[in-house]
């Protein structure tokens, strides 16, 4: 087969969100539109501004399932943790084997990522080391707090032999790890690759965000309220965490074994701003949003007009005009004509540099049930958005859909942006 024309096709899902963790708990959360959001005492007690998160409700004996108890012995990184569970149950979803013991499956590769990882065990490390008591340390330290953790972790549990790495993009980490991985398929360098992110829950990730005021300060007391993505009345980002896995599979293979197949990727585009053109660290360049668009759409051959649903970054900040804006402009459709949009930051708050995967997982379950998730919490269209599309366009409720491309973007700190094009599998 010429690599060039390999396929390739989404065979497994993994996830650890606020509102659920495993696959059905996700699914029936975005189908419900239950909110993960809840009060955090923690950032209570420590004063911040914005009192509420989207942490996953992970249960130690769940834990239990994936570590040993002498893995969790020390083991304070909540990112590791979620990146193991999701990049194990996707391996699982998949059907596929964990290697034995004589030589790893070179096949096989990992692209999972993460923004900061090990923030509790980097707390835990200094005040040891300033107190001299280094060796109280643990020998899983180092592994807990490098960034390439994640991915080197799951390497081992499952055998992995192909590329291991970890990619670190901001909020489009989830999303272009998928692409990295897809490529490298397309390349005919690997058969299989566990594409995901993951991001740590608590204070020390979610601090600079609330020094920075951009996190919602007006839900405290109603968190499910407090994600408001479209919304005249959207406030700031609920701050959230966890991590989605994926297994990407050439379509040949899959076909082979007869794997359950939930999408096909079409293609995408990673691109940045430059930080120039009223881009800046913290905001996008419209023009390089507007061009990571179309370029997507470009290498996935696939015509503006033929895309049912978009699945936006859209964070609830002031930011969700210009991005709307970006979409009319790279589709050239408005109004009643612009897609099906949500986000499914409404219930799950912004997970950082999980957003991207934990996002995809939702979107491909879209196309694999032809289910449309549900906008919440929208008061009324802010009027720069209604101006632009119908509000007929983002639908309040969940409801069944024929849903054959979508298309799903990520946009980060940095001026990074990454968009990827799905498709319901049809066998030709």
């Amino acid at each position: 087969m010429d690599v060039n024309e390999a396929r390739v096709v989404v065979t497994g899902l993994g996830v650890v969100a606020p509102n659920g963790v495993g696959v059905p708990a996700f699914a029936k959360a975005l189908t419900e539109q239950t909110s993960g959001i809840k009060q955090d005492q923690e950032l209570a007690d420590l004063q911040f501004a914005c009192q509420v998160s989207g942490t996953p409700p992970l249960t130690e004996d769940l834990i239990a399932q994936y570590f040993s108890p002498l893995q969790l012995r020390g083991l304070h990184a909540t990112g590791l943790v979620y990146g193991v569970i999701a990049g194990k149950e996707a391996f699982a979803d998949a059907g596929l084997t964990p290697a034995g013991p004589d030589q790893p499956l070179w096949e096989i590769g990992i692209v999972f990522g993460t923004g900061q990882s090990g923030g509790h065990k980097f707390r835990e490390a200094i005040h040891l080391i300033d107190q001299g008591k280094v060796r109280r340390l643990g020998s899983n330290s180092v592994i807990q707090t490098m960034t390439s953790g994640i991915s080197a972790w799951l390497a081992g549990e499952l055998g992995c032999g192909n590329q291991i790495t970890s990619n670190s993009s901001a909020c489009c980490t989830g999303t272009e790890a998928l692409l990295m991985g897809y490529e490298r398929i397309k390349a005919g360098r690997a058969s299989r690759m566990i594409v995901g992110a993951t991001s740590d829950s608590g204070p020390y990730i979610w601090g600079g965000f609330d020094a920075m005021r951009v996190l919602v300060t007006r839900y405290n007391y109603t968190p499910s309220q407090a994600s408001r993505p479209f919304s005249n009345d959207a406030a700031g980002f609920a701050p959230g965490s966890g991590a989605g896995a994926l297994v990407l599979e050439r379509l040949d293979l899959a076909l082979e074994r007869g794997a359950h197949i939930y999408a096909e990727v079409k293609g995408g585009a990673l691109n940045s701003g430059g930080q120039r053109s009223n881009g800046s660290m913290t905001a996008p360049n419209a023009q390089a949003v507007r061009a990571c668009i179309e370029l997507a759409l470009q290498n996935a051959a696939c015509s503006p007009k033929n895309i049912d649903v978009v699945n936006g970054h859209l964070t609830a900040t002031g930011k969700d005009d210009a991005e709307i804006a970006a979409w009319c402009a790279a589709l050239g459709r408005t109004g009643k004509d612009f897609p099906t949009i949500n986000s499914f930051k409404s219930t799950i708050g912004h997970c950082l540099a999980a957003a991207g995967s934990i996002e995809l997982v939702g979107a491909v379950l879209q196309i694999d049930r032809q289910f449309f998730y549900g906008n919440t919490n929208i008061s009324h269209l802010k009027p720069e958005i209604a101006d632009l599309i119908h509000p007929d366009c983002v639908p309040m409720k969940s409801h069944s859909m024929e849903i054959n491309k979508l298309i799903k973007a990520s946009f980060g700190f940095g001026d990074v942006n990454a968009c990827v094009v799905l498709e319901k599998y049809l066998n030709k």
